[in-house]
């Protein structure tokens, strides 16, 4: 077998003593001084394991093997502020662990419940220095990590700590780059980050907030880290949607705006009242032309004011989600009320005409404008679902 051995200049290795197992060879070694001046020459250096039974002719060196130029580019110096920083693993499952961690990892609460009951003193199982504690959170499982704290937990659970000396308050701050909630979107997703750390540390004891892990990072300091892409895309999806519909909201505002200052049929010239004052249809486009033109600049001011965030961590919790769950609100409301005042303005033309056959004509002509409404409608809805106190997670147990 041969010893693979890294290419550098002799003396590097028989000058300095790095390698006692390499046999110098006299046509490859050189002296200090014109291995210097010759400093892009690179030698193989192979040795055969020794055998004394072999004879020493069946002995073969190879010297001299040719290696791939020597690059032109510098070499990539390293970091030094990651020099010494241990590297967080990725999300896993416990390798070695009991029923009760796979389940409580998958958040399959009634087997969790179920073999408590039996067994309380599973509790205390652990896997990889980690407890049931440090797991649940670390898979964000609040449904399990809500029925572990009805139980008689202890303030020592809480003190263990992982390899890295992470403790459950660092590792709700920790993201791993998993999609661990059922909420679409970076900024929802942001959303409900927030909320599970602050879940998790209304719930342990107070000095965790300042402890530190073997890195000499807090929970604060890891969950500011490790969201900083997840802060990013949320700004980015919320600017994009702000500015789609802000168009919308002002141009529904300049045609409501329009509607609101002219009468259908006209007005009389003695007193300037309108003509169709005392039909109902009137006193319905009216009031829909008005409703229309205030909401759509009430949204048209909410998503500016998103436009114009800072979008920081503490935005994404309440500030940011509200004004855009408003501001689609508003847009929605204008939506109706302008085809609303719209459908009444157009009544007074069509009705000797058409009668019974205006309401299918303007429902086809509405059509359009009300796709765009429904195609809003799920993020509508998701933005509701994203204001629940304790966040749902993404997997789901399916029964057979």
């Amino acid at each position: 077998m041969k010893m693979f051995i890294k290419p550098l200049k002799p003396h590097q290795y028989f000058e300095k003593g790095t390698n006692p197992f390499l046999t110098p060879s006299k046509d490859n070694v050189k002296n200090k001084e014109d291995s210097d001046e010759d400093s892009n020459s690179y030698s193989w250096f192979y040795m055969w394991d020794i055998d004394e039974n072999k004879p020493p002719e069946e002995e073969k060196k190879i010297d001299n093997i040719p290696k791939h130029p020597p690059s032109d580019q510098p070499e990539k110096k390293e970091n030094k502020k990651d020099e010494g920083k241990e590297e967080i693993p990725k999300l896993t499952m416990p390798k070695e662990g009991t029923s009760v961690l796979f389940a409580a990892c998958n958040g399959i609460t009634e087997m969790v419940e179920e073999i408590l009951k039996k067994f309380p003193m599973a509790i205390h199982d652990t896997s990889e220095n980690k407890n049931m504690i440090l797991w649940v959170v670390e898979h964000r499982q609040p449904l399990v990590y809500e029925l572990l704290l009805k139980s008689n937990l202890r303030d020592s659970m809480f003190q263990t700590k992982d390899t890295y000396g992470n403790s459950a308050l660092h590792l709700a701050a920790m993201l791993r780059g998993h999609k661990h909630w059922i909420i679409p979107g970076a900024a929802l997703q942001m959303q409900w980050e927030i909320k599970w750390y602050e879940f998790v540390k209304n719930n342990v004891p107070q000095y965790l907030l300042y402890e530190t892990n073997n890195e000499g990072m807090t929970p604060a300091d890891i969950f500011t880290d490790t969201h900083k892409d997840l802060v990013k895309d949320g700004g980015e999806w919320l600017n994009k949607t702000s500015e789609s519909c802000s168009v919308v909201a002002a141009l529904i505002a300049t045609v409501a705006f329009a509607a609101s200052t002219t009468f259908p049929g006209g007005v009389r010239e003695n007193n300037g009242t309108p003509i169709l004052e005392k039909q109902a249809a009137f006193d319905i486009f009216a009031i829909s032309s008005l409703v229309a033109l205030c909401v759509s600049v009430t949204a048209l001011f909410l998503f500016l004011a998103i436009l114009t965030s800072r979008y920081q961590e503490k935005d994404f919790r309440s500030s940011l989600p509200k004004k855009l769950l408003f501001g689609l609100t508003s847009l929605f409301l204008s939506i109706a009320a302008m085809l609303v005042s719209f459908c009444a303005g157009h009544f007074f033309v069509l009705k000797d005409k058409l009668k019974d056959k205006a309401l299918p004509v303007y429902v086809v002509t509405c059509l359009p404008i009300t796709f765009y409404a429904i195609s809003q409608f799920p993020l509508y809805f998701d933005l509701i679902r994203a204001f629940r106190k304790v966040p749902q997670p993404a997997n789901k147990v399916v029964t057979l």
